[in-house]
């Protein structure tokens, strides 16, 4: 099995424009993202519509691909950038450009996903701790939750907290019942990959603005590994400034 990871990188974000470039500890958050996983993956690439990006990835030695600018979701500008990469791969792995601080092991963990030959995308997730701040965690709009069958296939993503739990207080919940919380990172079978991009948007998808719910509705299983590791999105300045403490500690 060969795997190529793609980061999917653009610069024009709503609510924090040009953070792939922002400094995290001296090192840009692309190339850190970069450095991270690029001894797990038989090749990595950023995928980006911005000359500057392109050139920030271009300095540190990495290799980059330009794309169109007019792609609604991470996946299909890994396809496109895939289409244009050559070597033979088996797996395209889409790595989150916003999540400077994952880790090797996470890419194992969906890697070993393949190991069953009837998967076809794979994906990560986290357990909610007991003692996590509800509204920053469970009750949170922004932290996809998903659960899970007994084989560790995806049932269902939201951004609601699922399962409800009846006839216990939300308080209580996080200490009765385990929740997931979605982790961006995808892998896909690249004959997958571009049998996904050809489908239309669904309304699942519409209603939670997730689009792996596209995948659900046509009927794709999504495996689904388990990681211990926190990840941390940086989606705001201010988001910023916590990775920064972090890094500081």
């Amino acid at each position: 099995m060969k795997y190529l990871g793609i980061i999917p990188a653009r610069y024009a974000s709503t609510r924090f424009p040009g953070k792939p470039l922002v400094d995290i500890g001296g090192i840009t958050m692309i190339e850190r993202v970069y450095r991270q996983v690029e001894h797990e993956l038989d090749a990595v690439c950023v995928a980006t519509d911005d000359q500057r990006i392109a050139d920030a990835v271009n300095d540190f030695g990495g290799n980059v691909v330009m794309t169109s600018p007019d792609h609604k979701s991470g996946t299909d500008r890994c396809y496109e950038a895939y289409t244009k990469i050559t070597g033979s791969f088996d797996v395209v792995v889409n790595i989150q450009g916003d999540e400077p601080f994952i880790h090797a092991d996470q890419i194992q963990i969906v890697k070993a996903c393949f190991v069953d030959e009837t998967v076809d995308i794979a994906t990560l997730v986290k357990a909610f701790k007991s003692t996590d701040n509800l509204q920053d965690t469970l009750f949170n709009a922004n932290a996809p939750k998903v659960v899970l069958n007994k084989k560790n296939e995806a049932m269902y993503f939201s951004r609601s907290a699922i399962p409800f739990v009846r006839g216990a207080a939300p308080e209580h919940w996080l200490a009765s019942q385990t929740f997931y919380k979605h982790i961006g990172l995808y892998a896909y079978r690249v004959n997958v990959l571009k049998e996904i991009t050809c489908l239309e948007q669904s309304p699942l998808e519409l209603a939670e603005s997730l689009e792996q719910l596209r995948w659900l509705e046509n009927g794709y299983k999504i495996k689904v590994g388990v990681t211990q590791r926190e990840t941390i999105g940086i989606d705001t300045p201010e988001d910023l400034e916590k990775a920064l403490e972090i890094l500081c500690v």
